[in-house]
């Protein structure tokens, strides 16, 4: 496996950075950035979204562009839901609510 990947922003290549920059004096390019994999390292985490893009501008405009073929993949045609106790609304000492929902005490006004 490369230790490395391409960025995946459909953009990357053409933003005008240093580091994007390559080729000699009179035929120079911008290139997509590349991503090294620290997959030797004990915080490596193979689902993190900096493996596959440079920056937070190349993931969005990544998202931007292929967002209706994401989801296409797994869409969703029914609401999630997950069950609670009911809530138990009492007064508080000081005039707000006191809301209780499986022993967990919140205040609220």
């Amino acid at each position: 496996m490369s230790s490395f990947n391409w960025c995946h922003g459909p953009k990357c290549h053409t933003y005008h950075t240093q580091d994007r920059v390559r080729g000699s004096k009179g035929s120079k390019v911008l290139r997509t950035r590349k991503i090294k994999q620290n997959t030797d390292s004990e915080w490596y985490c193979p689902d993190d979204m900096f493996n596959w893009f440079c920056s937070q501008t190349c993931m969005h405009k990544f998202i931007k562009t292929n967002i209706t073929r994401v989801i296409a993949l797994a869409p969703r045609n029914e609401p999630l839901e997950t069950l609670i106790n009911d809530p138990v609304k009492s007064e508080s000492y000081y005039g707000g609510w006191n809301i209780t929902e499986r022993g967990v005490d919140t205040q609220t006004e």
